[in-house]
């Protein structure tokens, strides 16, 4: 089975849980697993104690994301590509796993177009039109270079950082990464684990929806949780058969996903 794992940032402030490691240790020798990773909360706080405050900004349908100028863009890739996914390839070293360290430069991975310029909404609710940034939208994944590696059984792990086709570094979404990859790689199942057990309705779990039911459900969700289920249902149409939101806190978390236990399917 071909496995996109996505692990959101909330689980990676310090190092990669045992429990989350010892699971895709076992994933891996049973399936072509790639992990795809966050990390927002750790730029932020590396940023911040570096002396550069970070800046987030909201679209007019409700996404929130990171402003990131020329020194954001150098401090995220500095933290997603040495610091996490270093991390992660390490703790999976040390299980026996061949993993691969990647960010979107390597190989050109992942190609994005940088984004001119962003509309986003204040205070007031007024539309004010901003640079883009160093910030892109995944245009190409590099297929040939994530097969080469599955065949030779390592687990690649991207961070997502993206090449344009000028050469710059660009801050991309990690939810969206992993989505971009399950559909290069015609996965069967995308999973994003979090630090809540699904998308939630109220106090209730949203047990099933569909990717068209999913993108009706956004404008009434939170920033975090709206980009999974974005994600989700973009993987869906493109071909992933099944998008799985779950929990990384508990025992054998992907176990539990692929089981359809506490979570959310998108299908």
């Amino acid at each position: 089975m071909n496995l996109v794992v996505k692990i959101g940032g909330s689980l990676l402030k310090g190092h990669p849980p045992d429990s989350i490691l010892d699971d895709i240790a076992v994933r891996a020798a049973e399936n072509r697993l790639i992990l795809v990773h966050g990390g927002g909360d750790l730029v932020t706080s590396v940023a911040e104690k570096l002396g550069k405050k970070q800046t987030f900004i909201v679209s007019p349908n409700g996404v929130r994301s990171r402003f990131t100028d020329k020194d954001t863009a150098e401090i995220y890739t500095m933290v997603m590509s040495g610091m996490i996914s270093a991390r992660l390839t390490a703790g999976l070293a040390k299980r026996d796993v061949k993993a691969v360290s990647l960010s979107g430069l390597d190989g050109s991975l992942l190609v994005a177009k940088r984004k001119g310029k962003l509309v986003t909404v204040d205070g007031r609710g007024r539309r004010i039109m901003v640079e883009g940034g160093y910030t892109g939208k995944i245009e190409s994944v590099n297929l040939e270079l994530i097969e080469r590696l599955l065949e030779g059984g390592y687990v690649p792990i991207i961070s997502p950082v993206a090449i344009s086709r000028e050469g710059e570094c660009l801050n991309v979404d990690g939810d969206r990464a992993a989505s971009s990859t399950a559909i290069a790689v015609r996965a069967d199942v995308l999973i994003f684990l979090t630090n809540v057990p699904g998308l939630m309705n109220g106090k209730r779990l949203v047990e099933r929806a569909s990717a068209v039911q999913a993108r009706a459900i956004l404008p009434s969700i939170g920033f975090g949780m709206q980009k999974k289920v974005l994600a989700s249902a973009e993987s869906v149409e493109g071909g992933v058969r099944e998008a799985i939101i779950c929990s990384g806190t508990v025992a054998e978390p992907i176990a539990s996903g692929l089981n359809h236990q506490n979570c959310t399917v998108i299908s």
